[in-house]
């Protein structure tokens, strides 16, 4: 009668014997740390003595609960990743001509950038305005500003994303207005808007007005496009900018999912069906370098979403258990020493993100330690993903990785360590009260920390910083903003408020201040009439900071 070998004893000896050998054996020389970025500690090896997998409650199939594999049953054999480089600058004539530039190079979809005064809801007029317009994305003062913006490109056709938050809801309705202008109804308009403000408080600090107020219009954009706008997402859940600010992977899973939780929490509260509008709710991680956990990040990530919107949320409806992300690869990985290099980090986290299942993906531009990306380096960013897509078999199976000791012990782990910080917050008393007592911004700036330390150490090694130097530099060419793209749209804004109908516009913001007075209007009506008429950013945030005031942080030493 044949016998069946243990595959743990057979072949070359015993994990024992391995051992054995392993310990015997001289260790790598250079004194690096052997853990994650993130600090987990790593084994040299996992073998299914060390790693428990249950297929059926841990992996399941693609677009089949728990989701761990993929949302969808097709993944990348039935549809790619939607492309997506991040494009503004100057003025909107400019950024038009990058994002035609990119559409005739195969991109699939719009990303804009916006400069910091729109960001932060200021005019380009404004004396805080000065010297940053245009700078850092694409000024935008009014609804004149997005009809240029998006002119010459059928918004029927594209989907678009909109990296903006605290005045989200008015860029969302200067979109709403130019695609009325196209002949394109409201429920056809496709894509998404960041207005995570909750992670502004945590990392990224373009707030401009307190918690309890800006929740009640991050909800008021959910009901909206829940009943108005059945195809666009309201919210995209950050995680990036909270790893951007030096969370561990970890960290970054946690706080989003509980962001997420969060304005799930309102919407309910406001006495939306959880499947009315969780469907539309997306989410947008980082992609660092990391390869594995950065790929069981996003697994334990799709696993904790569906498993919380089933048991603790009562969704019933399937898409509503989907998280659905973008992903962008990791700026604070770049360096401006040796730029190049650059390329190499953005592909390995590109492929991770790809491996991880994302929908979206944007691939950082080599330069872009150093300044804004110029045209070829974000056509090398755009063909990064095109090799990944077409030419490396990737996509060709789905979570080639899943079954992996070690990439389903870091989905685990990550998952175990997630569920340790939502027992943290819920102690705190809920997101919100943990901002307020700056529970997440101080376990991330020590993160930040320890990180830092590490490289100044020697500990991480990073290329041509810390280890392998060049002793010269070649300069190279970026992009530069002429300083008159400044002037330029000043004289706009002034020329626009100049020729428009003022009473209309102060009748539009006096209706919205007296809604935002009101904690049952939905202002998004108000604000969509507002941008009708012509009223700019800055005079409707205005309008809403006389109402609801602005925030200031309590310091994290």
């Amino acid at each position: 009668m044949a016998t069946t070998e243990d595959p743990r004893t057979a072949g070359s000896g015993s994990l024992r014997s391995w051992r054995e050998r392993f310990d015997a054996a001289p260790a790598r020389p250079g004194g690096e740390l052997t853990s994650t970025i993130s600090g987990l500690e790593v084994e040299p090896l996992y073998t299914p003595e060390s790693v428990e997998v249950e297929y059926g409650r841990d992996l399941g199939y693609p677009g089949a609960y728990p989701f761990t594999r993929g949302v969808y049953p097709s993944m990348y054999r039935g549809r790619l990743w939607t492309m997506r480089q991040f494009a503004g600058f100057g003025t909107a004539e400019e950024t038009n001509a990058r994002f035609r530039y990119l559409l005739e190079h195969g991109q699939t979809g719009l990303s804009t950038a916006f400069d910091m005064p729109t960001l932060m809801g200021y005019d380009s007029d404004h004396p805080r305005s000065l010297g940053e317009v245009g700078r850092e994305g694409v000024a935008v003062d009014s609804l004149a500003d997005v009809e240029t913006l998006f002119a010459g490109i059928p918004l029927g056709e594209v989907s678009t994303s909109m990296t903006i938050n605290a005045p989200a809801a008015v860029l969302l309705a200067y979109y709403l207005v130019v695609g009325e202008g196209q002949g394109v109804p409201r429920e056809r308009l496709r894509g998404t808007i960041q207005t995570d403000i909750l992670k502004e408080y945590i990392a990224q600090k373009e707030y401009i007005f307190p918690p309890a107020p800006s929740l009640r219009l991050v909800t008021d954009m959910v009901e909206f496009c829940a009943r108005e706008m059945p195809l666009w997402h309201p919210i995209s859940i950050s995680g990036y900018h909270i790893r951007e600010a030096g969370s561990t992977a970890a960290q970054e899973l946690a706080f989003t999912l509980a962001d997420g939780f969060t304005y799930v929490e309102w919407a309910l509260e406001r006495g939306l069906q959880i499947d009315e509008f969780a469907p539309r709710l997306s989410f947008f991680f980082n992609a660092h370098l990391d390869f594995f956990e950065e790929i069981a990040k996003y697994r334990a990530a799709r696993r904790i979403w569906a498993r919380e919107l089933r048991e603790r949320y009562g969704a019933r409806d399937e898409r509503s258990l989907l998280l659905r992300f973008h992903t962008q690869t990791a700026g604070v990985s770049l360096t401006w020493q040796q730029p190049l290099v650059n390329v190499v980090r953005t592909a390995i986290e590109a492929l991770a993100a790809v491996l991880g299942g994302t929908q979206s993906l944007h691939t950082n531009s080599y330069d872009e330690a150093l300044a804004l990306p110029t045209e070829d380096a974000a056509r090398l960013a755009l063909r990064t993903q095109q090799v990944i897509a077409h030419e490396t078999g990737v996509v060709n199976t789905i979570d080639p990785l899943g079954g992996s000791y070690y990439l389903e012990h870091l989905t685990t782990r990550l998952e175990q360590e997630a569920y340790a910080i939502f027992r943290r917050l819920e102690e705190a008393g809920g997101m919100v009260a943990a901002i307020e007592q700056n529970i997440p911004q101080r376990e991330i700036a020590e993160a930040s920390f320890r990180y830092q330390s590490e490289v100044e150490a020697g500990e991480r090694v990073v290329v041509g910083v810390n280890r392998y130097r060049a002793d010269s530099e070649e300069p190279l060419e970026i992009l530069t903003i002429d300083p008159a793209l400044e002037h330029k749209q000043v004289e706009r804004l002034q020329a626009l408020r100049a020729r428009r109908d003022g009473a209309a516009v102060e009748a539009a913001l006096a209706a919205l201040a007296e809604d935002a007075a009101r904690p049952d209007r939905n202002l998004m009506p108000p604000i969509v009439d507002a941008a009708r008429a012509y009223a700019t950013l800055g005079e409707i945030c205005d309008t809403l900071r006389r109402v609801w005031g602005t925030w200031r942080e309590t310091p994290v030493f």
